[in-house]
């Protein structure tokens, strides 16, 4: 990997950034057309750098009218189609078609598995289930941003389920990427960005969720506890917004956090009220992952390069996965909701630039 920053940055971007475009992307079904890709879950495997890509997709557009997909009780794709000169049609924001007193998505997404030898050129795998698609009535607007975590011999993959009944969280199991166990919703609506730690503290199972606050609370992060990783109690809040900084709107995790000697250290998204992704970092406690140690004052990642400014939806940066080698982060990151990047950060660096709030 080539690196187009300064020696002493915090993050080097990939110089071969954006390295997976909307147009390499094939579409999963004749007749849909590939949106965007984002947010992979990234992880490895069998010597090789694998990413669970976020594939959003729609029907081909017909003049005065708008299409989206959905999945009906058969989990069979249903295209629902709104005149444009319906005045009860709702287009306000590209992500969403409202009509009259319902929200659709207009697109449907899903997670399409790729991997690489160099962790820059990917390709879809022979031989393993490459496309994880929505299932149930849970599911039935598709399944977004999976994190991935390695814990005790298998795989975690945890990911926002999408329906008309609200988010929430799913979780599915796999050791082989070829045979998958399916949990169903292990955390409720409306609730996303779910990230296990990969190991056990005090013999349980943690992990960081975002429930979404609505005029009493906000948009925070929680973290909960678990003995099985499907029964999640002892729920925390443990950091909220910050007004007048670049986290102040929303904030939720990143990947598993990882594991350090000052404490375990996750990089998570906040933005804010117009709508600027940027990437933070925060220190938890070893022992007590419920105590904050310390947290960025400024982003660690923010769009600047063209390719985070402007997309189908511009000014954003967002990760949920990455590779740990040494002091060395690997980070992949979806850019502007429509191309995936690179970029790499010193641990130590991170580490040095917190605010420590003890």
């Amino acid at each position: 990997m080539v690196n187009n920053m300064p020696e002493g940055s915090m993050v080097k971007r990939f110089a071969e950034n954006p390295f997976i475009v909307t147009s390499d992307v094939r579409p999963s079904i004749e007749g849909m057309i590939v949106e965007c890709v984002l947010n992979p879950g990234v992880f490895s495997f069998q010597n090789k750098t694998w990413l669970l890509l976020r594939v959003a997709e729609r029907p081909k557009q017909e003049e005065g009218f708008v299409s989206l997909p959905i999945l009906n009780k058969e989990d069979n794709i249903e295209i629902l189609t709104f005149s444009l000169s319906d005045p009860d049609l709702d287009l306000s924001d590209a992500r969403m078609v409202k009509y009259k007193d319902k929200m659709y998505l207009s697109t449907m997404s899903h997670l399409r598995l790729v991997c690489s030898d160099d962790g820059i050129n990917f390709y879809e795998p022979q031989n393993f289930k490459t496309e994880i698609f929505g299932k149930g009535e849970l599911e039935t607007y598709g399944i977004e941003d999976c994190r991935v975590s390695f814990i005790e011999g298998k795989y975690v993959l945890t990911f926002t389920q999408v329906s008309a009944f609200g988010v929430g969280v799913g979780l599915i199991t796999t050791e082989d990427w070829i045979n998958f166990e399916r949990s169903g919703m292990i955390i409720p609506p409306h609730n996303k960005d779910c990230a296990i730690f990969e190991e056990k503290i005090g013999g349980k199972y943690y992990c960081l969720h975002r429930p979404s606050g609505i005029e009493l609370g906000g948009n925070f992060i929680w973290q909960a506890s678990s003995l099985d990783l499907i029964h999640w109690g002892q729920h925390k809040c443990v950091m909220q917004t910050r007004p007048g900084m670049w986290d102040c709107a929303r904030i939720g995790a990143g990947a598993a956090p990882i594991k350090t000697k000052e404490g375990w250290l996750e990089i998570y998204h906040g933005a804010d009220f117009n709508n600027r992704y940027c990437l933070g970092a925060v220190l938890f406690d070893l022992n007590d992952p419920s105590l904050v140690l310390a947290r960025s004052v400024e982003p660690i990642l923010h769009p600047e390069a063209d390719y985070e400014l402007n997309g189908f939806f511009g000014n954003v940066v967002f990760t949920n996965g990455h590779i740990v080698d040494g002091d060395t982060v690997h980070m992949y990151y979806g850019a502007s909701d429509e191309v995936i990047c690179g970029a790499t950060f010193s641990i130590s660096h991170i580490l040095s630039t917190l605010l420590n709030l003890a």
